[in-house]
């Protein structure tokens, strides 16, 4: 078994989309805008903070991950917040990212969808422009609060359609079904919006078929549990549905109980096209760079299935062919 070092996985350029901003938040960075933002938290110290971040399952992360929203309040803390991801992006040789964004998350709280976009916004041009790492946002609907709720937020969006490439559908999987939202999707599609939604994590496959059939998504954000369903699995791979697949969360959340009894490279070697990404990574111990490493080791990975998996990224990305053609030549031509 070839041992892959950090330093020869960094050398692929790689896209990451499958990433909640909001789920970048480190406990330092929490510390350092609840006392900016004189908004006191439970935890008396960051060891605190650290320790909260331990938590057993989807609903116990969400707690914490919703709880640690409540500082971002300025335009200037989802700047600060964005900002940190992209330079965690550059050390990881991420040079595109799709990020996803939860203007719920913030509204419902008192925070102006325009003070969320506008600070993320700010940040996204200038990793553009000092980084060069180009960036799309695509906005969640949370799926444990109504549809009327996501509609709402849908209609508060529309002013700044032209800096959202998409809508998705996040937060507690189960009982939450992909044909709750039908509708406020099939209105984002009337919109324009690029449609994908979260589906098969923790909940079963059913929900991959309702987000393919009801919502028309034209990725599959997880999906890992796809392969339950042999004729699922035959679609996806015929119509070469993206899956965004988050391994270290995965494990995180028990989805899999450690990194070698994870799906990653069966669906790779079912012909599907999976990708890795970090989801939510300040709390599920890993930027894009350390799910690749402790992937390639943990299942064995070879060089060329690291290539495939950084391959697919770009392909399953919105960047313009040229781009993706470029990068796609880039990584033919990596060799160690």
């Amino acid at each position: 078994m070839t041992v892959f070092s950090k330093a020869q996985i960094k050398k692929l350029p790689k896209a990451e989309l499958h990433l909640h901003i909001e789920g970048t938040l480190e406990p330092e960075l929490m510390l350092k805008l609840a006392k900016r933002n004189d908004r006191p938290l439970r935890f008396k110290n960051l060891q605190e903070i650290q320790a909260a971040y331990q938590f057993h399952n989807l609903q116990s992360f969400l707690d914490i991950y919703y709880e640690g929203a409540n500082v971002l309040i300025h335009e200037e803390d989802f700047f600060d917040l964005t900002w940190a991801y992209l330079l965690r992006c550059k050390e990881d040789h991420v040079v595109h990212t799709e990020i996803f964004f939860d203007p719920q998350t913030h509204t419902d709280r008192g925070v102006t969808f325009s003070v969320v976009i506008h600070g993320i916004r700010r940040a996204l041009e200038k990793g553009k422009s000092e980084l060069g790492i180009s960036s799309h946002l695509i906005m969640c609907f949370l799926r444990h609060l109504s549809e009327a709720q996501a509609m709402n937020t849908l209609e508060e969006a529309l002013p700044f359609k032209d800096w959202i490439l998409g809508v998705g559908l996040d937060s507690s999987e189960v009982g939450h079904p992909p044909s709750k939202f039908a509708r406020v999707f099939e209105t984002a599609k009337q919109y324009g919006f690029f449609i994908v939604a979260h589906a098969g994590e923790e909940g079963p496959p059913e929900y991959i078929w309702q987000a393919l059939d009801l919502l028309s998504v034209k990725r599959i954000d997880h999906g890992v549990r796809c392969l339950e369903d042999l004729r699922l699995v035959d679609r996806l791979r015929e119509e070469q549905i993206p899956l965004t697949v988050c391994p270290l969360s995965n494990i995180k959340l028990k989805v899999f109980q450690n990194m070698s009894q994870h799906n990653l490279k069966h669906l790779l070697n079912a012909g599907l096209l999976a990708m890795i990404n970090s989801d939510d990574p300040a709390y599920f111990g890993g930027y894009l760079g350390e799910n690749y490493y402790q992937c390639a080791h943990a299942l064995q990975l070879s060089w060329q299935e690291l290539k495939t998996l950084a391959s697919n990224s770009f392909i399953a990305s919105r960047m313009q062919e040229h781009e993706k053609n470029s990068y796609l030549a880039m990584i033919s031509q990596i060799v160690l």
